[in-house]
């Protein structure tokens, strides 16, 4: 990475639990996107591409991170602080993006692979339209790491057009104790879902988003009923 490399500065930072923190930067240039798409970050020397949480229409970046222990990039985000500095590359990238083609979009997240399918989200409801229907399914091990789930969740109470549905697949650990949802792990879920919405290949595009085992399953699961399968895996590193 280059000095050259604009900058952005860090607004916001939430922790969430040890290993999964909320970052809100400000790019000091004029910086666009399309919902789905990440930015590449970097700090002292290493870089590293993040999907991006927040709606094009947001003043600030919004980022959802893991923690990599042994990492190149993350460690170093969990030591920033508001008023830091970080590079940001100058455009964002991506094809992991809405295709508008279909009515019914079917989304499987594992844990951080939440984000892209907020900015979607957020971006559609922003818009005022009214002419898709979303079908999110999001899984972790544990209730803690489904951030955005209350988010998620009065989206779906307010617009009928918008379903959410959550899942562990540790639901006997202590950590989930009072856990009252899905009780599996979110790629077997897909075929009840797809039944239960009564969804077909023709009018439904899936996508998914997250751990590589997940998203390799759910293609397989979907491609073989004929669904058009979109996937952005994310890589510990």
């Amino acid at each position: 990475m280059t000095s050259e490399l604009p900058t952005a500065i860090v607004v916001d930072k939430v922790v969430i639990t040890d290993e999964l923190i909320i970052i809100m930067i400000k790019p000091q240039i004029p910086f666009s996107f399309k919902p789905g798409q990440y930015c590449t970050i970097g700090i002292n020397g290493f870089e590293r591409p993040y999907s991006i949480v927040s709606s094009p229409h947001e003043e600030n970046l919004e980022l959802f991170v893991e923690l990599i222990p042994n990492g190149k990039l993350s460690p170093h985000l969990w030591n920033l602080g508001v008023g830091d500095m970080i590079k940001i590359r100058p455009s964002a990238k991506g094809i992991f993006t809405l295709d508008e083609r279909y009515q019914n979009h079917l989304m499987v997240a594992t844990v951080t692979g939440i984000a892209p399918f907020l900015s979607m989200v957020r971006n559609y409801l922003y818009s005022g339209s009214d002419d898709h229907r979303f079908y999110i399914l999001h899984g972790a091990s544990y209730i803690r790491d489904l951030v955005y789930r209350d988010e998620l969740e009065d989206i779906s109470a307010k617009h009928g057009n918008i379903h959410y549905v959550s899942t562990v697949s540790r639901p006997d650990d202590d950590a989930n104790q009072g856990w009252n949802g899905e009780e599996d792990r979110v790629n077997s879920l897909v075929e009840r879902y797809t039944e239960k919405y009564s969804l077909d290949p023709t009018h439904t595009i899936a996508y998914a988003c997250g751990h590589p085992g997940m998203v390799e399953d759910v293609k397989k699961r979907l491609s073989i009923k004929g669904y058009r399968v979109k996937e952005e895996k994310y890589w510990r590193g």
